[in-house]
């Protein structure tokens, strides 16, 4: 069964002046999220959001859900995955970059098998699908000691 998600946002004003509110999304969970130019294109967020930190949240939660599914799928279940994801944004380019990182603890296998286990899902979650555009997605995994 398919699903839908839905995300709504007002924006005022010129780009480099203006400024968005992300208004309502399906669930609610986000609340009222503020966008804005220089939140996207400097190190000054202010508290207010960007589409790429959006998209880095979605990416490590989708690929978070593929590894765990595919170290499920193999008998070795995570106790637990900390993933991020840092996604580059550069002004007149885009997204030029996508880096993630993740450190897992999996009892019964090794390090050739959780980075493998990555790998796959990197490759395979929905969200690395709809992002195969950006020029370099990178992947560090680790088993945490």
């Amino acid at each position: 069964m398919a699903t839908d998600r839905r995300a709504e946002v007002i924006w005022k004003g010129s780009l480099l002046e203006g400024s968005g509110t992300i208004s309502s999304t399906t669930s609610g969970a986000l609340g009222t999220q503020d966008v804005s130019w220089p939140a996207r294109s400097t190190d000054e967020t202010g508290g207010i959001t960007s589409p790429e930190e959006l998209i880095a949240a979605a990416h490590a939660a989708c690929f978070s859900m593929a590894l765990s599914n595919g170290l499920a799928k193999a008998d070795t279940p995570p106790e637990e995955l900390r993933t991020s994801a840092t996604v580059t944004f550069q002004p007149g380019e885009g997204i030029t970059k996508i880096a993630l990182t993740v450190e897992g603890r999996v009892p019964g296998l090794d390090a050739a098998a959780f980075e493998e286990a990555a790998q796959t899902a990197k490759a395979n979650c929905p969200v690395s699908k709809a992002l195969a555009g950006v020029p370099e997605i990178t992947l560090a995994a680790s088993l945490a000691s």
